[in-house]
């Protein structure tokens, strides 16, 4: 320790209290401590068990109208049902900014944290600051042990599959850049067009907002590109099932003018017209392995899980004739 220490210019104390996620430091002072460690061969993936009676589901306040939100509503299942399966309790709640995250922490009465979606960095150092265990699921940060699915892996098959259906300009409708998710899709959509040998820079289109709105306004614009793409690979569900409606709207038919695929296969993915083609994530799948990674870390396990997608082909991709 004392060599990180001496690297990091920090005191071994500081070193001691940032590797074990203990509060006491600022969050710029523990990630430096976590890169230095990290560069100098400091094994940061070993994980210990947590001796738990109580796990606490965190979500942001931006996703947490579960009923409406297709997708960490199955996490937040796959979590209560390990819990339930481990004997231990578990208790939800949402956190916004970042101001009274210590009070709620200590006023759940939680021995680990399972914190799920996208967290502004403010908002996760308050949360680690509590000195709680805590493993992130569809988020990555440094030094936290994580759960994400495959999203390069799943991005690339889907550009894929619309590549070798025919398609010849092939956009992307994504969403904010700080999302960790969100940044390995677009990294897999631009591998599967740089390995096709296709142009890629201005075939993106950036959702503003977070809304069904923004998600409108988003497939107006890319379907609003002249020459119009000939099919859309969208971020998630949401937004592809968005852009099959604006095609409506613009009397364009799907797939024979514009192919879509969509990533997340929420619910409503099997029951749109055409039946939506997308990446199956298994979002329960990704709470229960938070919870294991969290209570039941097996030996010598890497800290960053990751979880395998599949393509499911439907009607919104047939092949161009």
């Amino acid at each position: 320790m004392r060599d990180i220490a001496a690297r990091a210019e920090v005191s071994v104390g500081t070193v001691s209290r940032a590797l074990k996620g203990q509060p006491g430091l600022t969050e710029s002072t523990r990630v430096r401590v976590l890169q230095v460690a990290q560069a100098m061969g400091y094994d940061l993936g070993k994980l210990r068990p947590v001796k738990a009676r109580r796990i606490g589901f965190l979500l942001h306040e931006s996703h947490s109208n579960l009923a409406s939100n297709p997708f960490y509503f199955p996490v937040l299942h796959g979590v209560e049902v390990a819990c339930r399966n481990s004997a231990v309790a578990f208790t939800y709640s949402q956190v916004g900014e970042p101001g009274g995250v210590a009070d709620l922490i200590a006023l759940l009465e939680v021995d680990g944290l399972v914190c799920a979606g996208y967290w502004e960095s403010g908002v996760l150092a308050e949360i680690v600051r509590a000195g709680k265990p805590v493993v992130l699921v569809d988020h990555a940060a440094p030094g936290l042990p994580s759960v994400n699915t495959d999203n390069v892996s799943g991005a690339y098959q889907a550009t894929q599959h619309l590549i070798a259906t025919g398609r010849a300009r092939v956009a992307m409708l994504t969403g904010q850049a700080e999302h960790h998710s969100i940044r390995q899709r677009v990294e897999g959509y631009r591998q599967a067009l740089a390995d096709a040998g296709r142009a890629q820079d201005d075939l993106i289109v950036r959702r503003l907002v977070d809304t069904e709105e923004g998600d409108r306004q988003a497939a107006a614009a890319l379907l609003s590109m002249s020459p119009r793409p000939d099919a859309v690979f969208a971020y998630n569900d949401r937004a592809a099932l968005a852009v099959i409606q604006e095609c409506a709207q613009r009397g364009l038919r799907v797939p024979e003018d514009v192919a879509v695929v969509g990533f997340d296969d929420i619910t409503a993915a099997s029951y749109s017209q055409p039946g939506l083609t997308t990446v199956a994530v298994d979002k329960e799948g990704l709470g229960r392995e938070g919870v294991r990674l969290l209570l039941h870390p097996r030996p010598s396990e890497r800290a960053q899980v990751v979880v395998p997608v599949r393509l499911v082909i439907r009607g919104s991709s047939r092949a161009a004739r």
